[in-house]
């Protein structure tokens, strides 16, 4: 299992079209990913999971992989989180 404390970068954070990318991005990874914002927890598989954490631009999360393919997942992941998400992707 591995875990990453990550800033969200885009003003917006992972709202509508910028969470939609991040959960087909998660998909695409056979290791459970969750992520965990304040004391909330969710699963990175799921929309609503992640929608209802309420992510916004310059929220701190903690991303975690737990599988074959863990440190791949994480270091992705961080790569979409830590550039600008915009709504224009």
């Amino acid at each position: 299992m591995i875990s990453k404390e990550i800033l969200i970068k885009n003003p917006q954070g992972l709202q509508s079209k910028a969470a939609a990318i991040f959960i087909q991005k998660v998909t695409g990874f056979e290791s459970n990913i969750w992520i965990t914002k304040g004391e909330r927890k969710a699963n990175g598989k799921s929309l609503l999971g992640v929608l209802s954490l309420g992510i916004k631009g310059d929220s701190v999360i903690l991303l975690t992989a737990d599988g074959s393919d863990e440190a791949e997942a994480i270091s992705e992941l961080e790569k979409y989180l830590m550039s600008d998400t915009g709504e224009n992707n």
